[in-house]
């Protein structure tokens, strides 16, 4: 809707057509302003134009962390995210000695956690960070070498590009996986997997001191492997295929970590840095020693690591959409007056497009302010807002959107913390995430007194002061999307890029969760609508 003046001038608005000389009004008022204490100011409101955009198969190599297991999410669906990573030697190249003879294969890969408590005995209490779904649920979970080997990059016409892996890429992995799964132990090691929140604590006992030692470790993923798979791959592997790195990975192309349901249990899905992950190998092997009995063995131990190469890992995500979610982001989506309701999805989810200002576009101002009839190829509400600083000398001090959340729909479901707006039509951060990307940014969650979600705030002045002072700057569409971390600004490109988009920001792949907005549609009660306000410093 416009404002009374605009409507008085016959929904008239001219464009700015000079330059702007005192760069310091722009940047020098208001910009300490950061609160919601707008004493003194006036504030205009303008319309804002809103979609929902799906996000189709996206890049998903040369990231972390990664998703593992299986999350339900009531309002969106399930989401399945299985992974992929390649297997390097701690050093290469590799010797291993003569008559070797395995004795156990761990894979250990630590969780995000936090310390609780700690007793008087030194044991310590964790709580997981980055679990979804039911903090008790549990998976299946199958560990097989992989079949597929990961590159760096492929030969196209001559050329070298690089080569990216996708998020439904999981059939292919799935497929190409060689033998039996390796984590063939303990049933709570995969039927009845669970992401265990206990301590690792060890325990040794020196044979000849008899002192006992204690060792402790934060809570992590730990897996027995199979030993006659690492005993023939890695102990009785031809030494030429442990010489060197690219060798190894040919020879032995990583690891491939399947999910299904277990049984009827709630499942649920963990962030994990994989490239944290070590396998340990313990064997005996003849002592090098010249000295010793010529049947005597030693102690030795192999580490392999899962941090590969730049594009050794890929995450694969399997969403089964609810009805309404999936017709809401493809088949009902309103590109010409909005949506009602804007659904953002990390992973392989939507997106919210957002155009500033209502596209009417009949006219333009000279350069007295005067309403001249005729389309100029920008919108007469971004029109007007130039020609009142411009002639009215107006300044701006800040620009904030707000994004009100639908809390009958989120009632009852995980909510993300934050939210992320971006250059979408350049793939780009905004001016203001640059000046201060975790405060007066914002972006974070507002809680109502009942403690749910009740809006997302993003402060945009710096974006708006360009577009006033450039007469030329384009208004480019922003999208919108829910983040994961607040200082993660890579983009991952769509496997197929379309009119919208051709790349996602990185934070929304690593978050799984979603939230429902209202937009700016006009139907939208004024309350909850989405708009664009901004405050001036207006002279007498």
């Amino acid at each position: 809707m416009y404002k009374t003046s605009f409507f008085k001038k016959s929904l008239l608005a001219v464009m700015a057509v000079f330059l702007y000389s005192c760069d310091k009004d722009f940047n020098a008022i208001g910009d300490g302003l950061v609160g919601d204490d707008h004493f003194g100011l006036e504030s205009e409101k303008y319309d804002v134009l809103a979609f929902n955009q799906e996000v189709t198969p996206i890049q998903s190599s040369t990231m972390t962390p990664n998703a593992l297991g299986i999350f339900d999410n009531p309002l969106f669906g399930t989401t399945t995210a299985n992974f992929v990573t390649q297997v390097g030697l701690a050093s290469y190249p590799l010797k291993v000695g003569d008559s070797p003879v395995i004795e156990s294969v761990v894979l250990e890969i630590p969780y995000f956690s936090h310390a609780t408590a700690t007793d008087s005995e030194g044991n310590t209490t964790y709580e997981l960070d980055s679990i979804y779904g039911d903090k008790n649920g549990k998976i299946k979970l199958s560990v097989y070498e992989s079949g597929i080997q990961m590159r760096n990059s492929y030969l196209s016409n001559g050329s070298q590009v690089p080569q990216f892996y996708y998020t439904d890429q999981n059939t292919d992995f799935f497929n190409e996986k060689k033998g039996v799964r390796l984590n063939d132990g303990d049933v709570l090691q995969n039927d009845e997997f669970f992401f265990d929140a206990k301590e690792i604590v060890n325990k040794t006992i020196d044979p000849d001191t008899k002192k006992e030692t204690v060792e402790r470790k934060k809570p992590e993923m730990r897996l027995y492997l199979n030993n006659q798979f690492f005993q023939d791959k890695i102990l009785n592997a031809d030494a030429s295929k442990l010489a060197a790195e690219d060798v190894f990975q040919e020879y032995f192309r990583g690891l491939y970590f399947n999910v299904e349901r277990s049984g009827s249990s709630p499942s649920n899905m963990a962030l994990m840095d994989f490239a944290q992950g070590v396998i340990t190998i313990k064997y005996k092997a003849k002592t090098s020693s010249t000295t010793d009995d010529e049947n005597a063995t030693e102690d030795k131990q192999i580490l392999l690591n899962l941090k590969g190469t730049a594009t050794s890992t890929a995450n694969f995500l399997q969403d089964s959409r609810n009805p309404d979610y999936q017709n809401a982001i493809t088949t009902n989506v309103n590109k010409t007056e909005g949506d009602e309701k804007l659904y953002l999805k990390g992973g392989q989810g939507s997106l919210a497009v957002v155009r500033l200002f209502n596209p009417t576009d009949v006219l333009s101002y000279n350069s007295k302010g005067e309403p001249v009839s005729g389309a100029n190829g920008v919108p007469d509400q971004l029109d007007e807002l130039r020609s009142n600083s411009a002639v009215k000398y107006w300044k701006v001090n800040e620009a904030n959107l707000v994004f009100y959340i639908d809390a009958d729909k989120m009632a009852g479901t995980e909510e993300p913390n934050r939210v992320y707006l971006y250059d979408l039509t350049n793939n780009a951060i905004l001016a203001d995430y640059s000046t201060d990307a975790v405060s007066a940014y914002g972006g974070l969650i507002s809680l109502g007194s009942d403690k749910r979600g009740k809006s997302y705030k993003i402060r945009i002045t710096s974006h708006i002061r360009n577009l006033i002072k450039d007469a030329t700057a384009k208004n480019v569409d922003l999208g919108l999307v829910v983040s994961q971390s607040p200082t993660t600004i890579a983009f991952n490109a769509l496997k197929n890029k379309n009119d919208i988009m051709a790349a996602v920001p990185r934070t929304s792949l690593l978050n799984p969760l979603g939230t429902i907005l209202y937009g700016g549609k006009a139907s939208i009660p004024e309350d909850k609508r989405l708009k664009l306000e901004v405050y001036y410093t207006k002279p007498n």
